[in-house]
């Protein structure tokens, strides 16, 4: 295969254009700049700062009648540079309280009092809860003044019930499995960009929350066990003896262990048999806790070292009902995305201990968690389990804000779907959104990438989310090559995890990281709004063979694959990256030279969308 461009230009990147491609950068940001807490190469700045807090949550949940009864010790640490005068909280639960302002639809049935906050202590001071301002999902308070480098402690107790339908992201999944998150009063973040996290959680946008640590323990009925966010730190104590050490064999198995099989539900005994058992756990540095528990289901773990320089292992946990047969799969799915995750792509060592595949009502994720519905099929089942698992860098180790910018977590777990469900089974091909990604395009609910999630509209919200962006990575991934996009990238993750990256902090990572301002991309592709469509507009016949001429009818860089059938049969190929249109060209000529005859030109790919597909063949004439 031999492709030719005409003119070199194409290759040319010149400053007039770099100018041009400069990215608009919104007033919050440009204050960040100027007060150092970011800096436009796309690190953190040297004023850089993000408050944290140690939870010690205490919760008691009873399955029959889904009653939750927490108590959580907080204890905040203002970071910042500023005097805070009062806090806000988060209560999602109270997504379910009736009255409460939401995008999700749900049963009247399902519907509640939402969180009952009995109790606060602050500073050891009983507080009048009646100074609470409780307004759907979110909570504020005044407090005395918390001067920067300063802690404020609270202790509140809480309860609700957890609902049984309606399942949003949290639920019961049958009479005898819950999958718990969002279930404690937590502090909202408080950043350098938009202060407060006043923005309500309506059940469709996602989260946003800071870097802390967890002390966690779980009271639950016996022979109910429960899978967490974080390390179990009394196994011993609440396992059955012969469970607990399989838990243990698996933590250093490469070969899957059945750590609770049919044998051991049928003896009714998974846990010590005292009429409870509370089960401790700590997650250090995480952004969220989450939990599950069960008393009918499998569970199946191994474990696989993901760091080859210090030997780290990570444990991979699938547990679910027995009568979800694609589930006895899962773990096999879980492990080789574990193993692609860490060797293949991002190809950075998983960072946490475990992630547990919970076989659940949702398709969601956690820090270290998953609530996966069953699937009724196997590509269903691999690009769930990939998709899922991947969140693990992005929202979590990168501390996205979803809420806002559910593109720069959305479009990685797509992008990494795409290139790791077909490591794990070579046969597929998955195009998720592509399809739709083109349709879209320029229609009225399209917008660009950048749009607050909290403004998107229709189809809109599913194509930024996750296709659009998702293209965006891959797209730039193939101009840069393997290599060089691997280092922007871990340069990006260097910079970012443990903190609170804002969109321009990863365009300029990235640029900085490839020794290349990529902005002539970044630009149209996520600032701006257009269609994405690319025709073949003429094949010439030369002395040599033939010149194809494609057209950029869009205003978006895309990728130009060809396939040439020719008379005798054969076929082939030529692929051109988002180069082709560096230097703002809206026309591209491949040359092929050759003695046979063309038949037909078709242009595309499975990965790129195109709006109007039926100027993407061209019958020659000879």
């Amino acid at each position: 295969m031999c492709v030719y461009l005409f003119a070199c230009a194409v290759l040319a990147f010149s400053t007039a254009i770099n100018a041009k491609a400069q990215l608009p950068v919104e007033t919050v940001f440009q204050k960040a700049y100027q007060k150092g807490t970011r800096d436009i190469n796309g690190a953190p700045g040297k004023n850089y700062w993000q408050n944290t807090a140690n939870y010690n949550i205490k919760v008691d949940f009873n399955p029959e009648t889904r009653l939750l009864k927490g108590t959580v010790e907080i204890q905040y640490t203002n970071n910042s540079p500023d005097v805070l005068e009062e806090i806000w909280f988060k209560l999602y639960p109270n997504l379910y309280k009736k009255g409460v302002p939401r995008k999700s639809k749900f049963n009247e049935r399902d519907l509640g009092e939402g969180v009952k906050i009995t109790s606060v202590l602050l500073n050891n001071q009983l507080k009048d809860t009646s100074s609470l301002v409780i307004d759907g999902t979110n909570m504020h308070t005044k407090i005395p003044a918390l001067s920067p480098g300063k802690t404020i402690n609270f202790k509140i107790e809480y309860s609700y019930t957890l609902n049984k339908g309606s399942h949003q992201r949290t639920g019961q999944v049958d009479e005898g499995a819950h999958f718990i998150a969002y279930f404690f009063p937590r502090i909202a973040v408080y950043d350098d960009v938009d202060g407060w996290n006043r923005i309500p959680y309506s059940g469709a946008e996602e989260f946003y929350n800071d870097f802390c640590n967890f002390h966690v323990t779980i009271t639950v009925p016996k022979n109910f066990g429960v899978w967490a966010t974080g390390d179990l730190v009394n196994g011993a104590e609440v396992f059955n003896k012969e469970v607990y050490k399989k838990l243990q064999q698996a933590e250093k198995s490469d070969v899957t262990i059945n750590v609770i099989d049919s044998a051991d539900l049928a003896s009714n005994k998974i846990t010590v048999q005292k009429p409870f058992n509370t089960f401790k756990f700590d997650a250090k540095n995480v952004v969220d806790f989450a939990f599950a528990t069960s008393n009918h289901y499998l569970w199946k773990s191994n474990s696989l070292v993901v760091d080859p320089i210090t030997k780290r292992r990570t444990r991979v946990d699938a547990v679910f009902n027995a009568k979800h047969k694609d589930y006895y799969e899962v773990i096999n799915f879980a492990r080789k995305t574990v193993y692609a995750m860490s060797y293949n792509f991002p190809k950075w060592p998983f960072p946490y201990n475990h992630i547990t595949v919970f076989d659940g009502l949702d398709q969601m994720e956690y820090p270290m968690m998953v609530n996966d519905n069953p699937t009724s099929n196997t590509f269903d089942a691999i690009t769930l389990t990939d998709h899922e698992i991947f969140h693990t860098m992005f929202p979590f180790y990168m501390g996205i804000n979803e809420t806002k910018y559910g593109w720069m977590d959305e479009g990685w777990a797509t992008i990494g779907e795409w290139l790791i469900s077909p490591m794990i089974d070579s046969t597929i091909v998955d195009d998720y959104g592509v399809l739709q990604t083109g349709n879209s395009s320029g229609n009225k609910d399209d917008s660009p990438i950048v749009t607050l999630t909290t403004e998107l509209k229709g189809v809109g919200s599913f194509i930024n989310s996750y296709p659009k962006p998702g293209f965006g990575y891959l797209f730039i991934k193939d101009y840069l090559g393997d290599e060089l996009f691997t280092k922007a990238l871990h340069h990006y993750i260097k910079n970012w995890n443990g903190k609170h990256p804002m969109p321009y902090d990863f365009f300029y990572s990235m640029n900085t990281g490839a020794g290349e301002n990529l902005d002539w991309f970044w630009k149209p592709w996520f600032f701006e709004e257009g269609v994405t469509d690319l025709a073949i507009t003429d094949v010439i016949k030369t002395q040599t063979g033939y010149s194809v001429i494609v057209q950029n009818k869009s205003n978006k860089p895309l990728p130009v694959d060809l396939t040439l059938t020719y008379d005798d049969g054969t076929t082939e190929k030529s692929h051109l990256s988002i180069i082709a249109w560096k230097n703002g060209n809206k026309e591209v000529v491949s040359r092929f030279p050759t003695t046979k005859k063309l038949n037909k030109v078709v242009l595309g790919s499975s990965h790129v969308p195109d709006k109007d597909r039926s100027d993407n063949t061209f019958v020659v004439k000879n």
